[in-house]
């Protein structure tokens, strides 16, 4: 899907505010000759940029406008280095707070609803983005933040939410404490907007039938807005994302070729309008694709595949590249086994060799044994690698109210 005239337009015009700006890009562009686009062609020469950026222009260097028309700051969590700190203008609260009511309004969610906000709030984009979205909806905002499990819960059956907004880790917590308590009959949930980390269709089965909701993926990321930039719509065939606000594109994560619609890559984004932090051709790292032709719903908005995982969450083991959804993705074949896993990669100096070892939970209605054998027999067949298994019984694993880590590799530390 090239980029439109229209968003050719807003893209130039973003390069000349960035220019006369004189922010960290204005440096960039000017040194690499850019003082405008106006072809396809002209966009795809545009440098990438990325999170490494950002951090080098630490704390504010990449704002485009006058302090006094800043009105917000949010910023990433800074545990892999420098906190990623982005500058909000008036206007780019506003367009943030449209975008998170369109993801409500396509998820069938309307002013009668009662949202349940359990994503933190702060310098995080999460709660903060979820509450402002409800309201410019004009839905009742319950703005729990994130914690405090026996609360959540009584809020939530006292005052009737319909709607969880959450990770999908805090979503399982509290799906397995409102299992665990009978509580079932005594919840008014319809929907669940669940966004912050990819998670495996065993865990959206599980806390779809648990909570009785229909589930809806919420995309974002917080150098671009927040959540709330995108959402599948109820025909679940991909997230929409609002192309008046922003241009996707898909590209090959090593050699950066741009690919065509229906290739799997990584996810770049251009913001159109932003005005605070604007950004060109960044690479959020994300892995999917674009999904081809029309969706079924009659929205002419582009779709993003579910997110597979990101370019940086790779590990290797024996020469073998493997991701986090593919682990899950096998996992999800084995009966009786839940969405909850854990991996360790270590290296064995006695035998100078890589060592992957898998913690899983399973019910106790079957053999965790066979389970173990089942794990390993796929992982040879299908990764060519062979791991330990240690099948351990349900809630021995820990659980989070934000992302969970899956992967610890001890080859690093």
């Amino acid at each position: 899907m090239k980029i439109n005239e229209n968003q050719l337009a807003l893209v130039d015009k973003q390069i000349k505010r960035i220019l006369a700006s004189g922010n960290y890009y204005s440096e960039v562009y000017k040194k690499a000759g850019i003082s405008g686009v106006s072809s396809p062609e002209e966009f795809e020469k545009i440098p990438f940029t990325d999170k490494a950026d950002l951090r080098n222009a630490y704390p504010l260097g990449i704002q485009a406008v006058p302090d006094e028309q800043i009105v917000r700051i949010h910023s990433s969590s800074g545990t892999t280095g420098k906190p990623v700190i982005i500058p909000y203008t008036a206007k780019d609260v506003e367009d943030w707070a449209e975008m998170f009511a369109r993801c409500y309004r396509m998820a069938g969610i309307t002013e009668k609803d009662r949202i349940q906000i359990t994503p933190g709030y702060g310098l995080w984009t999460a709660g903060i983005g979820f509450q402002a979205g409800c309201e410019k909806l004009g839905a009742m905002a319950i703005p729990m933040g994130p914690g405090n499990t026996d609360r959540q819960i009584q809020m939530m059956i006292d005052l009737k939410s319909t709607v969880l907004c959450a990770t999908s880790s805090y979503a399982l917590l509290l799906a397995e404490e409102i299992n665990r308590r009978g509580l079932r009959d005594q919840i008014c949930l319809q929907k669940g907007i669940i966004g912050s980390e990819r998670w495996s269709a065993a865990k959206r089965n599980y806390i779809a039938r648990e909570l009785g909701i229909e589930l809806y993926d919420i995309y974002g990321l917080t150098e671009i807005y927040g959540p709330g930039i995108g959402i599948n719509c109820p025909q679940q065939t991909g997230m929409h994302v609002f192309d008046d606000y922003l241009y996707i594109e898909i590209i090959d994560p090593q050699t950066g070729e741009v690919l065509p619609d229906g290739e799997q890559g990584e996810i770049v984004i251009t913001t159109l309008v932003k005005e605070g932090a604007p950004l060109i051709r960044f690479r959020t790292h994300d892995l999917s694709r674009i999904l081809p032709g029309p969706c079924p719903c009659g929205r002419r908005e582009p779709r993003l595949d579910t997110i597979i995982g990101r370019s940086d969450d790779m590990f290797k083991v024996h020469g073998v590249n493997m991701f986090p959804s593919q682990v899950e993705e096998l996992l999800g074949l084995v009966d009786g086994v839940s969405s909850e896993y854990k991996i360790d990669i270590a290296h064995d100096n006695a035998i100078n060799r890589d060592i992957i070892m898998i913690t899983v939970e399973a019910e106790g209605r079957v053999s965790f044994s066979d389970a173990a054998d089942q794990i390993r027999q796929l992982f040879k067949s299908r990764m060519h690698v062979t791991p330990k298994v240690a099948v351990v019984a349900l809630d021995t694993l820990p659980r989070s109210e934000k992302k969970t880590r899956r992967v610890f590799d001890h080859r690093e530390e």
